[in-house]
């Protein structure tokens, strides 16, 4: 079953993210991409990822939509932690720069996602995706459309 269409109009953001931890659960993107969302507060998401061969590109260094994917997972959950039981959330932009390469030899990497402000009907967002040292890889900003969700949806 899907945790977010359990928790629709029962459960705010918040409780839906923390329930879907609790639960080893996760959405499908989690599966194909290989990331798991480890942390979640209010405003704040952490997921973690080992890039690996599956998200290589043809020259042999991991795809730029790889570090994308985790940037734009992390900040939507991070809004999504912000959210009420009848709002959703899509994103509208997301600017990514890309501050160092990433293999397979890379190891576990984290993107943090904390929202910086938010409203009736946009939500502003960071991420930053940094290796085991700390080192930074790639940041973001994401703009966020925050809508109601309708009843028979």
């Amino acid at each position: 079953m899907d945790v977010f269409k359990e928790g629709r109009g029962t459960l705010s953001g918040l409780e839906t993210l923390q329930k879907m931890l609790a639960e080893g659960r996760r959405p499908p993107i989690s599966d194909t991409m290989q990331f798991e969302l480890a942390e979640i507060e209010r405003g704040r998401a952490l997921v973690r990822a080992t890039p690996g061969p599956h998200a290589n590109n043809p020259i042999g260094v991991i795809h730029g939509g790889y570090a994308a994917t985790l940037l734009d997972s992390c900040c939507g959950f991070a809004t999504h932690s912000c959210l009420d039981s009848r709002q959703g959330y899509t994103t509208l932009e997301i600017k990514v720069a890309y501050h160092r390469a990433m293999t397979v030899d890379t190891g576990p990497v984290e993107a943090e996602g904390k929202v910086l402000t938010i409203g009736r009907r946009v939500a502003f967002a960071e991420g930053r995706l940094v290796d085991a040292q700390g080192r930074l890889l790639a940041s973001a900003t994401s703009t966020l459309l925050v809508y109601e969700l309708r009843a028979d949806s």
